[in-house]
């Protein structure tokens, strides 16, 4: 901007000039570019600590909710093992690992935020709109190694990749050049097809394979599966048609839990093995009931904890509409994850029966079906699930492919998860600056939130400027 014309002074009788009150003196562009570069630091700096701040709580409020389950059960004398880790490690851990997440997301945020600004002051905002925020989630990609240089994330990776993949074929549908391609992804229950496909993978697994599931998710079916090691041993000895390893294991576990039983070696359907002296029929149901009440508690700080933390002031003023909405919500999951649970061995126990035989493709056969439990949750949570399952699947069956060597050597790169990451969350990152309909609200006002609202691509920054030039981009 140019000074004010010599015409526009006003000048006093000694000599002093000022611009007239309707005209002010205006900052010379160096002064312009110190302000735009303060601009772009705060919006570094505050995206940073926001990223911080929402990566530190979420897996903070996971550690804490888990740190007191453990200290809750291990006030059994029963429940204590030896070379377990105590609860002083475990917070220690918890504390880390809530660290490591912090830095993570708010690295990830301050490092794309950083990327973006530099691009767009060197080189032009108008000019590189359509792949500076490509490049800028590309880069910050890599930060996933600060939660530990030698800790895999493929299930977070590969569910990225799944909430990518969604938001480009919700452009392709809206595009006149792919719309028809993209059309069988407008099905309405496709979300329940992905859960079916993904439970058949992840099921099979639990039953036959857990080596090939995380640690932290074998776990978890381990808990809601219902079923001690020694069973599931069992049964996997059926449908592989090998010799019992330990069928006196299988009668001494029936036999603490009150059940007098004596199992056949020569079995060809392994209904005894997993519910005793019961029918199908009845062990469907008593399992329905124990798996609800080992659903509640998963879903309790799921719903409880957004209602207090994210609808705070809602909270407030409709205190019992937030709070019986959350019961209801933990109700309806509760019943999701138990029906899925009991489904999955009713539906196996079910083709046993009528083949009379036990093998590898009735155990898929019986638990594709079970993915159909995902009906009872209400439509905007079904994706979210299906595609966690999904990344889970994947991971489940790339690593069973590759003990079989049969995965292809490109995809045995040491540090997969982190390229996949990258690429996963250039794309959403696009997404976000060139295509914000194609998000949810919710997902694009915490995205707003920690990056501030990207300036419309057509349009130059007033503060840009060339760092080499001191002067604003032309």
């Amino acid at each position: 901007m140019a000074p004010s014309p010599p015409e526009d002074l006003q000048c006093d009788v000694n000599g002093n000039c000022a611009a007239p009150p309707g005209k002010p003196l205006e900052a010379p562009p160096a002064l312009a570019a110190g302000d735009g570069e303060l601009r772009w630091l705060r919006r570094c700096v505050e995206a940073a600590a926001k990223g911080f701040a929402i990566g530190a709580g979420l897996k903070g409020g996971l550690a804490l909710f888990s740190v007191l389950v453990r200290i809750r059960s291990r006030r059994s004398p029963r429940s204590r093992k030896t070379g377990a880790m105590t609860n002083e490690e475990a917070v220690v851990l918890a504390v880390k690992e809530t660290v490591r997440y912090g830095l993570f997301l708010g690295t990830f945020a301050g490092s794309y935020v950083s990327v973006d600004e530099y691009i767009a002051a060197v080189w032009g905002r108008k000019r590189t709109a359509r792949w500076r925020s490509l490049l800028a989630g590309l880069i910050a990609g890599p930060s996933m190694l600060l939660t530990g240089p030698g800790t895999q994330h493929t299930s977070l990776a590969i569910y990225i990749l799944m909430r990518a993949a969604v938001l480009a074929s919700r452009c392709g549908i809206k595009s006149k050049r792919f719309g028809k391609i993209c059309k069988p992804l407008t099905w309405s229950h496709g979300d329940v097809f992905l859960m079916c496909l993904s439970s058949a993978q992840i099921l099979s697994a639990y039953i036959l394979k857990q080596e090939s599931l995380p640690s932290s998710y074998k776990s978890f079916l381990n808990k809601h599966g219902g079923k001690d090691l020694s069973i599931l041993q069992g049964v996997k000895d059926v449908v592989n048609h090998t010799a019992f390893s330990n069928l006196a294991g299988i009668e001494k576990y029936y036999k603490s839990v009150g059940v007098d039983i004596k199992l056949d070696p020569n079995m060809k359907v392994p209904c005894s093995i997993v519910h005793g002296n019961q029918s199908c029929t009845g062990h469907v149901f008593s399992f329905l009931l124990q798996a609800y009440g080992r659903a509640v508690p998963v879903y309790v700080p799921v719903y409880l904890v957004p209602a207090l933390v994210v609808h705070r002031q809602h909270l407030m003023k409709r205190p019992y509409s937030i709070i019986g909405k959350s019961f209801l919500g933990v109700a309806r999951s509760s019943l999701f994850l138990s029906v899925y649970c009991a489904s999955a061995w009713a539906w196996t126990c079910l083709l046993f029966r009528t083949f009379h035989r036990a093998n590898t493709p009735l155990v898929i056969l019986g638990t594709f079906p079970t993915g159909l439990a995902l009906l009872i949750e209400k439509k905007s949570r079904r994706i979210e699930i299906s595609l966690y399952c999904l990344a889970r699947a994947i991971e489940s069956f790339f690593t069973w492919m590759t003990d079989a060597g049969l995965c292809p050597p490109i995809l045995l790169i040491k540090r997969a998860d982190v390229v996949v990451f990258s690429i996963a969350t250039s794309i959403i990152m696009h997404c976000y600056a060139q295509e914000r309909e194609v998000f949810r609200s919710k997902y694009l006002n915490v995205l707003d939130w920690v990056f501030g609202v990207p300036a419309p691509p057509d349009s130059e920054d007033k503060n840009c400027y060339r760092p080499d030039e001191a002067k604003k981009c032309q």
